[in-house]
């Protein structure tokens, strides 16, 4: 199964629309981004970020049922799988929810950057709903 990053990155070939290499290799300010590429370029950095932060403390909670599972007897342990089975649904809700919202946009050089907004705003939620058991 392709990555939802090797499928966006197919599509955006697919559509034609690339990023100069020079683009990708400097620094700037995506707040002042004002072509399509730069836009689509920053909306993908902040996906790639937040699915960094997710990747962090997804750690951390998984560390966290793990310990729940081992003060438990044997029989009654399952806080790690559940853990892992509701984290690959909410990916594939994730990626359903963002490709509807990138046909809003389709065949469109918008499309990919509606995408990797929706990527970045949902990971962000799911990351502070992660959060969120830790605090418990």
């Amino acid at each position: 199964m392709m990555s939802l990053r090797l499928a966006v990155a197919a599509a955006v070939a697919a559509w034609g629309i690339t990023v100069p290499l020079a683009l990708l290799a400097q620094q700037f300010d995506c707040a002042q981004a004002g072509s399509q590429n730069a836009l689509t370029y920053c909306a993908e950095q902040d996906w790639i970020a937040a699915e960094a932060d997710l990747n962090r403390v997804y750690r951390r909670v998984r560390a966290l049922m793990q310990q729940i599972d081992a003060d438990l007897p044997v029989a009654e342990r399952g806080a790690e799988v559940q853990l892992r089975d509701a984290q690959r649904g909410w990916i594939t809700y994730r990626n359903a929810a963002c490709a509807v919202e990138g046909y809003m946009f389709h065949g469109g050089t918008a499309e990919p950057m509606i995408v990797y907004g929706c990527l970045a705003r949902l990971t962000a939620a799911r990351t502070e709903d992660l959060r969120a058991l830790l605090a418990m």
